[in-house]
């Protein structure tokens, strides 16, 4: 039984047990010369007993509550079992969730470490960039403050042509020579360098940087509209009059009168791609302009195409000078090879000869010579005269036609 039953249950009969005893004590000290007749006794039994009665009634009506209570207790405790069993169940089943969690939690805090670190490391960059740029702004100010200069702007476009000319493999004062005196009909000239070509051929280049209105106007935007555009506009068209300026003179000068073989152009080199395609662009027809006056504009990627060019024509040229020497030593090698031959058949005749003489030597000896020292043998026999051999091994025959053809001439010729 369960230890709360029992407990109610002793307390209801300690209280039912210890009702009928004090009745019991009350009505035992009641004086015997009580006069209250038997039937209020009987009536107080009778009491006694329906209150004993209701007691048992209440008592079994408070069993009945404890039985349910108990009831609902281990209901509960059921529940709470069953509870738990599936909150263990969940648990277990969300262990493998909760582990995916860890790990992305963790996997959030390094991408966040990560992030920080490249935050950092991208602002130390940007700064770094800033400072670039700024440097970079710097330099481009001071370049073109010093390209304003005439003499700058000469020197760094005769820099860029000996680079172009040496990424083209031109070798100076073999290919081309630098600030050569010219002397033409227009007079005395200096071209910044003559290239030589194959067959003596010869070409004048010219660098010129028409720089001014170019430089203003690349600080107006392409995109500009209205008055800054209209002032680009103007300031194009005066960067196209100095490359036409500068084709007019080129063109006056004619160079090519005063070189060796030379074709009728000269070649205006203008050290920047941009300032090419810029006058292209404001002017489209300053190339036909430019071709009509024998002058070649020429960017540093077309002159680097031309003189690659004139290295490959050498190289032929070289090649082509080789062969040609190779060609007259195989003739005098096998000139000198057939005149060989004959010395060495004029070699072989004589050791023929001197053969033929060492056996006529030997047989001359054996025949004539000793058979006299073997009748002197005869008075002293401690000596024995050996038999000389003669030679039989015959001498080759010249068999390679080349060879029995020179023979035959040199023969012939006799």
């Amino acid at each position: 039984m369960d230890p709360i039953l029992a407990l109610v249950l002793g307390l209801l009969i300690g209280v039912a047990l210890g009702g009928a005893m004090g009745w019991m004590f009350r009505a035992s000290r009641i004086p015997a010369a009580d006069p209250r007749p038997l039937a209020e006794l009987q009536a107080r039994s009778a009491a006694a007993e329906a209150t004993n009665v209701g007691l048992r009634e209440q008592l079994e009506l408070q069993l009945g509550r404890i039985t349910e209570f108990q009831q609902r207790i281990r209901e509960l405790s059921e529940a709470e079992a069953e509870r738990v069993s599936s909150d263990g169940r969940v648990l277990v089943a969300l262990s493998p969730v909760a582990e995916s969690l860890r790990l992305v939690q963790r996997k959030v805090s390094e991408l966040e470490e990560q992030r920080q670190k490249q935050h950092g490391e991208l602002s130390e960059q940007l700064r770094h960039a800033t400072e670039s740029e700024e440097r970079l702004r710097s330099t481009a100010e001071s370049l073109a403050s010093a390209l304003r200069s005439n003499s700058t702007r000469g020197v760094w476009g005769e820099t860029q042509l000996r680079r172009v000319v040496e990424a083209a493999g031109l070798i100076e004062r073999v290919d081309f020579d630098v600030q050569t005196s010219i002397v033409s009909a227009s007079g005395a000239g200096r071209p910044d360098m003559v290239v030589h070509l194959p067959g003596g051929k010869n070409i004048a280049v010219d660098a010129k940087v028409p720089f001014d209105a170019y430089l203003e106007a690349s600080l107006i935007p392409a995109t500009a509209t209205g008055a800054d555009g209209a002032e680009r506009d103007r300031l194009l068209k005066r960067h196209v009059k100095a490359v036409r300026d500068h084709i007019i003179t080129l063109s006056n000068k004619s160079y090519w009168s005063g070189l060796d073989a030379s074709p009728e152009l000269v070649i205006a080199f203008i050290p920047s791609e941009s300032l090419v395609s810029s006058a292209l662009e404001a002017d489209p027809s300053i190339m036909e302009f430019a071709f009509s006056r024998k002058v070649a504009l020429a960017s540093p990627v077309t002159l680097w195409s031309v003189l690659k060019t004139v290295a490959y024509s050498w190289q032929q040229d070289v090649l082509t000078h080789d062969a040609k020497v190779l060609f007259d030593l195989s003739r005098e090698l096998y000139t000198r090879l057939a005149t060989t031959a004959t010395h060495a058949e004029k070699l072989g005749r004589s050791i023929e000869r001197s053969v033929r003489d060492y056996n006529s030597f030997v047989g001359s000896l054996e025949r004539q010579v000793f058979p006299t020292a073997r009748k002197l043998n005869a008075l002293d026999e401690s000596t024995v005269l050996g038999v000389l051999p003669t030679i039989e091994e015959q001498r080759r025959q010249l068999s390679s036609f080349e060879l029995v053809a020179e023979l035959e001439r040199s023969e012939a010729r006799a």
